[in-house]
């Protein structure tokens, strides 16, 4: 076996963090077996070199070693991708095509971002980890493979699975071993080396000379929290590398390449609304809920006034449906008996005005609460000539509300 100093050369792996070495350790020792690995750590740490290493130090090394991105294939497509399809199975199928898991029998299939495959492609996965068998697209030909899974990710698993994306069986078919890559954040004392190594790969590069951090500019890097891990380390070393005509980095030289945390930089977003969402979502259905109030309190209004106004039964007869409409719970009983119908306001004004009306009136002769209205409006607007403010103050309604009502019924 392999020393793991001579792994990291290999591999150009940097770094003495014990987490680290563990990490290695555990992937030295799994390669000589056929057991599916799970490697898992946030974005940038470095997974990619895990599956490399266990397909090198297996008996499969002279196989297809083949690294697919789960989560940069399109969701109608993945399933040929990874276990083909037969000609003719969808629109655009014109030839057969052989999937990853055929093309790669006998070697190792690296699954990145597996926390990003669609449920039914889970199932198809999952087949595969049990039996070592698919099915192509549009086929019903069952075919066999021999093939070595290692899959990664940065999502937290428990909570995709508690949320229904990902299926627990499967997991536990992929992580049989778990090997645990830790944040830059965690390898304190590899920040360093890893910069001074990025700095010396690009100034190789560009045919430069090299950068060289300050002691204050050291320890100003090693508090940074880097949130991107090593991906974001070395974009801020070629960025130096390129930018800085003195090649003696200071802190203040070296801030400007710091940016805040968590800014700029991909993160996995949840699927939820923000409070702000919610109060102005709040806001807009308050508004809602007190237009009508107004409006019921305007029609409240207007009925009042009509019945106070003259001729009792002249504003029944044209207002029935509508007191009806606004008091119909427990302010009016409603009784009809051989298309008669009784109106009797016996809470609402009982106390006050003692109203009560009654009147018998054939059921097919009454009009909508909408025609009346519509007619009440006309005749106001008709008896001041026009004028909108004089029109809604005889009607006992906000001109505004008035306004509101000509528009919408186009008067």
């Amino acid at each position: 076996m392999d020393s793991l100093l001579a792994i990291k050369q290999r591999f150009g792996i940097i770094g003495n963090d014990m987490h680290l070495n563990r990490a290695l350790e555990k992937a030295v020792r799994v390669a000589a077996t056929d057991i599916s690995v799970l490697v898992t750590g946030e974005s940038g740490v470095g997974k990619e070199n895990i599956p490399k290493i266990i397909h090198a130090l297996s008996h499969r090394k002279h196989a297809k070693y083949i690294a697919v991105n789960c989560g940069a294939i399109p969701e109608g497509t993945i399933d040929s991708e990874l276990f083909g399809h037969e000609k003719g199975s969808f629109t655009g199928a014109t030839a057969s095509r052989k999937g990853y898991f055929e093309v790669a029998d006998g070697g190792t299939i690296f699954l990145d971002e597996v926390g990003e495959l669609p449920l039914t492609t889970q199932v198809r996965l999952l087949r595969v980890l049990e039996n070592g068998e698919f099915i192509k697209v549009g086929s019903s030909e069952i075919q066999k493979t021999n093939v070595r899974i290692v899959a990664a990710t940065n999502l937290n698993m428990h909570q995709a699975i508690n949320k229904g994306k990902f299926r627990e069986d499967l997991y536990y078919r992929l992580s049989t071993i778990e090997i645990n890559l830790p944040p830059l954040r965690e390898r304190l004392s590899d920040i360093h080396l890893l910069f001074r190594k990025f700095a010396s790969d690009f100034a190789q590069k560009y045919n430069m000379p090299g950068i060289r951090l300050t002691d204050e500019a050291v320890k100003i890097l090693e508090n940074y929290g880097f949130p991107g891990n090593i991906r974001q380390l070395k974009n801020i070393a070629e960025q130096i590398s390129v930018v800085e005509e003195n090649r003696i980095i200071t802190p203040i030289s070296l801030q400007q390449y710091l940016p805040s945390k968590g800014t700029n930089l991909p993160s996995v977003i949840e699927n939820k609304k923000s409070s702000s969402d919610f109060s102005s979502e709040r806001e807009i259905m308050y508004k809602v809920l007190f237009d009508m109030r107004n409006d019921i309190n305007d029609l409240k209004k207007l009925t009042l006034e009509l019945m106070q106004s003259g001729d009792a039964e002249k504003v029944q007869e044209e207002n029935k449906n509508l007191i009806k409409k606004i008091y119909k719970e427990n302010q009016v009983e409603v009784q009809e008996e051989n298309q008669v119908e009784v109106v009797r306001i016996n809470e609402k004004y009982s106390e006050s005005d003692d109203y009560e009306f009654a009147e018998t009136i054939d059921a097919d002769e009454s009009l909508s609460i909408q025609d009346k209205e519509i007619e009440l409006i006309k005749k106001s607007l008709e008896r001041n000539s026009g004028k909108r403010k004089l029109a809604a103050k005889e009607l006992g309604i906000s001109e505004r509300t008035l306004y509101r009502k000509i528009k919408q019924y186009d008067l």
